[in-house]
This record gives structure tokens, sequence and C-alpha cells, in this order.
């Protein structure tokens, strides 16, 4: 009877223990579903400071410093805030001008093109309407005329969007600052702690891992941010050229370069985006110039992907295509666009771990 009664009691315990791990589960996933925008903020925010940290060592260079000062993170993060401030200002007029512009000139531009067709009424009639050139026309003015005039309406109702936007920016941005000053003590206090627990050997080897873990991070954003500019100067330069050729505004050009440099920040698909958001943009100043652009931009980005970018990153994560494509979709779903951003990073992250971890149990074995 105690035999029996023994292996009734480890039964109940083995089912409490496997009920206990699935609910804490449970429980860990909801808690990430629920903080997910907290948990996107401050994954952002360290990531950004992280990414900034070479550049402060840079300005500790300039400066004749040979340890990070607290004088030279401010710098590198003002100078981080004040192209991100340029780069807000530029595309946002520039999208809502040709936007406007565009939607304002679609009668005229129907005129020019398609309503100048022979025989376009005659198709019309097939289809029992009796003036197909002067209703399209006229819908198209009625179309223009009310986008123009909601344009301001619709824009005090997305005030509140905005805001929410905002707000969550300047969170980044402060806790990104705070990163940058008081990260390095509190992880220095942390390693003291943890050495007092563990073998100094185990707290040396994880400190390496996480130098390696954030200089993978900072590698990719720095290379990546240097890709970036030079698909931005020479988007620049070719709309300038363009400009004078088609005849439409050069003042464009700036923008349009400003445009790609921040699309090509999203992994993969962000070239892609830029590309197609300059040629929409282009067509409606000059459609001709637009397709141009477009035969242009899509023998360069495969000259930079194939020839540029290999050299200047080096395959810097060296992670094979398909993890890399993982990776975005599912930062994509978690967390959307700036999911899709980290997402690669965060993976090179995972690759260090994975690498590293037989070390580490080694020396926890050992210890």
């Amino acid at each position: 009877m105690s035999v029996k009664r023994n292996i009734v009691e480890v039964e109940t315990k083995t089912f409490i223990r496997f009920w206990l791990v699935i609910l804490g589960f449970a429980a860990f996933f909801y808690f990430l579903f629920s903080a997910k925008e907290a948990l996107i903020i401050i994954g952002a925010a360290a990531l950004l400071a992280i990414a900034i940290k070479p550049l402060a060592n840079k300005v500790d260079l300039l400066i004749g410093k040979k340890k990070q000062t607290t004088l030279s993170s401010i710098l590198a993060y003002l100078g981080i805030l004040l192209v991100l401030g340029i780069i807000v200002s530029i595309i946002g007029p520039v999208l809502v001008n040709e936007t406007v512009k565009f939607v304002g000139q679609l009668p005229e531009t129907f005129e020019k093109t398609i309503g100048g067709i022979d025989g376009l009424n005659e198709f019309g009639k097939n289809f029992g309407i009796a003036d197909l050139r002067g209703q399209i026309t006229s819908n198209l003015e009625s179309f223009s005329s009310a986008f123009i005039s909601n344009l301001g309406s619709t824009l005090v109702t997305s005030v509140s969007a905005i805001l929410s936007i905002l707000a969550k920016a300047v969170i980044v941005l402060v806790l990104t600052l705070l990163f940058l000053l008081e990260g390095p003590e509190i992880l220095e206090k942390f390693w003291k702690t943890l050495s007092g627990k563990k073998k100094d050997a185990t707290v040396e080897e994880m400190r390496r891992i996480v130098k390696k873990m954030a200089n993978v991070v900072s590698t990719f954003f720095s290379k990546q941010v240097l890709i970036a500019l030079l698909d931005g100067a020479v988007t620049t330069l070719i709309v300038l050229i363009l400009s004078l050729i088609f005849g439409f505004n050069s003042g464009l050009a700036a923008p349009m370069g400003v445009i790609t440099a921040t699309m090509y920040l999203i992994p993969m698909f962000g070239q892609i985006i830029g590309c197609l958001l300059v040629s929409l943009l282009l067509a409606f100043s000059s459609p001709a110039g637009a397709a141009t652009w477009l035969i242009f931009y899509l023998i360069y980005g495969q000259i930079e992907a194939n020839m540029i970018a290999p050299k200047v990153q080096g395959n810097a994560l060296r992670l094979p295509p398909v993890v890399i494509l993982i990776a975005i979709t599912i930062g994509t779903y978690m967390f959307g666009l700036v999911g899709a951003i980290i997402a690669i990073p965060i993976a090179g992250c995972i690759k260090v771990l994975v690498e590293e971890y037989p070390i580490l149990k080694e020396l926890r074995e050992e210890s």
C-alpha cells in the first residue's frame, strides 16, 4: 500500500509541476503581449544607444579622450537627433505638397493623356455612357476639390494619432540618452555583483559575449547607415540631373535622396519601397522622368546589392538569407516596422549566444 501511495504522490507532484510550467509560460507570453508597446520602446532605445556608442567613441578620439565621457555621449546623441529632425522636416512637407499637387492636377493630367485619345467617347457609348470623357473630367475635378478642401480637417482628426507617435518617440529618445549616460555604469555594477556569486572566469566569459553582441548591433547599424547615405547621395544626384533634363522642380532632389536613404534602413524590402515611393512622387511632376529614374535605380540597385554593399558591410553578421527573412517576418508580425528593423541584429545576437553556449556550459560544469 505504501508503494502505491508513493507512486500516486509522485504522479500528483509531476502533474502539478507540469501544469505549473504550462501556466508559467502562458503568464509569460501574456505579459509579453500585454507589454508589447512598452517592450518595443525599451528595446528600440537600448539598440539605438548601442548603435550610437561607436559614434560617441569617435567623438572621444576627436577631443583626445581615451575613455567614453558624458560630453561625447551627449554630442553623439544630439547629432543623431539633429539628423532625425532634418529627415522629418524634409520628407513630411514634400509628401504633402507633392500629393496635393498631383491631386490638384488630376483633371489636367487626364486631359493631356487619356482624355486626348480619339474615340474615347465612342468607347463609352458601348457601355451606355454618352460623354465618357466629360464625366471622367467632372468626377476628377470634384474629387480633387473635395480632397484639397478636406485635407485640413483630415490632418486635424489625425492629431491624436500624431501626438501618440510623438509621445512614444520622445520616450524612446529620453531612454536612449539615459542608456547612453547611465548604461555602462549600471552594467559594470551588475558584473561586479555577479562576480561575487560566480567564478571570475564565467563572469569574464559572459562579459565577452555581451560585448560581442553589442558589437554585432553597432556594426550592423553603422554599416547599414553608411550604405543608406550612399544610396541617398546617388538618388539626390540622379534626380537633380533628371530635373534638368525633364524640366521638373530641382528642389525635389534632396528630399528624394532622404527618402531612399531612410527607406534603405528597412532590411531587405526598404530599397524596393524607397524606389517605388520616389518613382510615384516623381510621376506627379514628370512621368517620363519617373520612368527614367525607375530604370536607372533598378540597375544601380543590383550593382549596390552585389558589389558595393558586400564590400562595405563585409558580411558582418554572417547570417544565411533564409534566417534573415524568417527574422524579419517574425519581427514584422510581432512589432511592426520597428520589429523589421531590429530583427536582423537580434538574430545576430542569438547567433552569438548559440555559438558561445558550449563555452559557457563548459565553464559552468567546471565550477
